[in-house]
């Protein structure tokens, strides 16, 4: 059975990313909840507004600290649909290594922009499988050390820090919603209220076009996709892994799906009345409780996880709904 990090081990960790990293606000999404009409008491973290945009930097600079001497000169790889990419490159300027990431040529022109800014070199792969493959011929060619998008104890821990200051940040909450793409957000976070807060029930959000989470939770097991189809590329991940799973598995209720449609409403929902423009996976947490979840947060205490902004003016026309 996987072993989450505990919470002393977390704050611990928090300590050592302070340096570089922010602890975001929690703020009562009032104008939601009426938006919503629903009785739900709305939270919000505002994971967002991190570094390089994302939640992403917690999991990367978590393993980045750890690298031995011989290892930061080798350098680091990371593969991913972008903010993860980005991630990587900053935590690697930070404790002084180079980075080579590997992106989808479909991704967007800003995150390949910004991966760039903090001195990556990015290698464009036509897919996702592809992409994992390159990463790894990279990684055992080149000497550089992977840190994985979402697979891993310290990557956990790092998104731990995002459960504990949660925690921190307000009183006792009933329920929590998170976006999963591989899990590895999800893992960390819930494992970290689950101590904190027991009580809680967690419940993950995937995108109907790339459910492997979902799938791995019917069966039992991590499973594979053949394909993934979503607008929300950051939660794209064609498989589940047993660490990220195992925690998931041990911490969250279930994996509720919504479509690429929910989240594009749910873009214009946060925009009209959070003021929030937002990449289509930050707004999974939202499409979740307009949806699949809006009767079971009535008369609840609720924690919304906004995990990430990186998107261009064009695409996130093109992608809200905002009528």
């Amino acid at each position: 059975m996987a072993v989450a990090p505990t919470i002393e081990e977390v704050r611990d960790l928090r300590t050592m990313l302070d340096p570089w990293l922010l602890r975001t606000p929690v703020i009562r999404c009032r104008n939601l909840e009426h938006a919503l009409d629903t009785d739900a008491e709305i939270w919000g973290k505002l994971e967002f507004l991190q570094q390089t945009g994302t939640f992403k930097p917690r999991g990367a600079l978590s393993v980045a600290l750890g690298l031995t001497a011989a290892q930061r000169t080798a350098g680091i790889t990371a593969v991913s649909a972008g903010n993860h990419a980005i991630a990587a490159a900053f935590a690697a300027r930070a404790v002084g290594a180079s980075a080579k990431v590997v992106m989808m040529k479909t991704a967007n022109p800003a995150r390949i922009a910004a991966a760039e800014s903090f001195g990556a070199d990015v290698v464009t792969c036509d897919n996702v499988h592809e992409a994992f493959t390159t990463v790894e011929e990279i990684r055992d060619i080149e000497g550089r050390f992977l840190i994985h998008p979402f697979e891993g104890e310290q990557v956990a821990a790092g998104t731990a820090t995002v459960g504990l200051e949660i925690c921190e940040q307000i009183d006792k909450f009933d329920m929590l919603i998170c976006p999963v793409g591989g899990g590895g957000l999800c893992a960390g976070i819930s494992s970290a209220v689950k101590q904190l807060n027991p009580e809680c029930a967690i419940f993950g959000v995937e995108p109907a076009g790339a459910n492997s989470m979902q799938l791995s939770f019917q069966t039992g097991k991590p499973q594979h996709l053949a394909g993934v189809d979503t607008i929300a590329d950051s939660l794209g991940a064609p498989f589940a892994l047993p660490y990220s799973f195992e925690l998931c598995r041990q911490n969250v209720e279930d994996i509720v799906l919504v479509s690429d449609d929910d989240m594009r409403k749910a873009m214009g929902i946060l925009f009209r009345e959070m003021k929030f423009a937002l990449e289509p996976a930050c707004a999974a947490s939202t499409a979740a409780i307009a949806g699949p979840l809006k009767d079971t947060i009535r008369g609840k205490k609720v924690v919304l996880v906004f995990c990430g902004s990186n998107i261009d003016h064009n695409t996130y026309l093109d992608q809200a709904i905002l009528d």
